[in-house]
């Protein structure tokens, strides 16, 4: 577990906007990429970056493992940490209490600080609530096993968190020297017996021959999830992430909206980034050895130049509670793709099977009158 050096000594950072109108807190609307606020309608624009503060620079990995970033890059934040799902949920410092967006749980929240590595990026969202809420209903409804009640729920137009979901993102210079073998395949035939029958068969072999070589690739941006609160196969099946949107991190991006706290620590998320640069590096290897089959006995990876960010992605989470258990729908704040646990109906899975029964009774009837 990485431990963070002490941060700078400026005030905790809120995501609060107060409208120069009104007092009322600002949001960030998608749509209109502006500052709304909600209560008397006044907007604002995004506040302009400098050219310093246009750029979203990489950190270096081997300082940050060895406590040596600069006190600038950390912050502290008050986090809340669900007794059910353990997800670690950002709040403003006005919010005692809520309901934990990833499982539907109340939560209180605690008044002390977290400290992290700052955010470097974030992806705006781009879907409002409305429209997260569509897609996440439409995709329900064509769930014919999913409960009549679950699908009618969603239909009422539940509220939906907006979720930013922390992430790291990887670069690396690698260079790796390999030795295997590569197949050749040719075709021999043979002559067989068969019911009493000589018979001609064609036989593939594979001629193998030793062979080395050098295979290197930069990997940017190797996406790592850093949270623990929701299944993986849901924020993987959220992906593509257009990334090459990223903008540099402003908490105005955040008002109106959710930030979790990470909580998978810097090196066990390049651990997990590792594993995927050694499959690509496999593939290259595979490529590299050429022929028509190929065997891969030892890789030697030489990495160099790591760099990191922690990133904001956005998702749209719906967490219901229905007889007794709770559904988790998560909707990409970018795209409208959406992933979720599939609710199952048991009075439709017997109709169907009765259904089903009577047609193949159906069938098996006219069948058996033709014959």
């Amino acid at each position: 577990m990485t431990n963070m050096p002490p941060p700078a000594p400026a005030p905790e950072t809120t995501h609060r906007f107060p409208c120069d109108q009104c007092g009322a807190d600002y949001r960030f609307a998608p749509r209109e990429k502006q500052l709304v606020c909600d209560h008397c309608g006044s907007t604002a624009d995004m506040p302009e970056l400098g050219p310093w503060q246009g750029s979203i620079n990489e950190l270096d990995f081997k300082a940050a493992i060895n406590n040596l970033l600069p006190a600038q890059e950390i912050e502290e934040t008050r986090i809340s940490k669900c007794p059910n799902c353990a997800a670690q949920v950002e709040f403003d410092e006005v919010t005692h209490s809520s309901e934990c967006p990833f499982c539907a749980t109340p939560v209180v929240v605690d008044t002390g600080t977290h400290r992290q590595i700052k955010p470097k990026g974030v992806l705006p969202f781009a879907l409002d609530e409305r429209a997260a809420n569509r897609a996440m209903t439409d995709w329900l409804g064509k769930l014919w096993f999913a409960p009549n009640g679950l699908q009618e729920y969603a239909r009422k137009g539940r509220k939906m968190d907006g979720i930013y979901v922390p992430y790291w993102t990887f670069d690396a210079d690698t260079k790796s020297s390999y030795r295997g073998e590569r197949g050749t395949e040719y075709h021999e035939t043979r002559t067989v017996m068969r019911d009493g029958k000589q018979e001609q068969q064609r036989v593939t072999k594979v001629r193998w021959r030793a062979v080395s070589g050098q295979v290197a690739r930069f990997f940017d941006d190797v996406l790592v999830l850093a949270s623990k609160s929701l299944p993986k196969r849901f924020t993987d099946a959220l992906e593509p992430w257009d990334l090459g949107a990223m903008e540099p991190y402003r908490p105005e991006f955040l008002a109106g909206f959710r930030a979790e706290g990470y909580s998978v620590e810097l090196e066990e998320g390049f651990v997990e980034a590792r594993a995927h640069m050694d499959r690509v590096i496999h593939r290259d290897v595979k490529f590299d050895i050429g022929g028509d089959r190929q065997r891969v006995h030892k890789i030697d990876t030489q990495i160099s130049d790591v760099t990191f960010k922690h990133v904001l992605l956005p998702v749209w989470m719906a967490a219901y509670k229905y007889r007794g258990k709770t559904y988790r729908f998560v909707v990409n704040g970018r795209t409208g793709r959406v992933q979720g646990e599939r609710p199952w109906s048991a009075w439709k899975i017997a109709i169907a099977v009765v259904f089903g029964a009577i047609i193949a009774a159906g069938v098996g009837y006219v069948v058996a009158m033709n014959q």
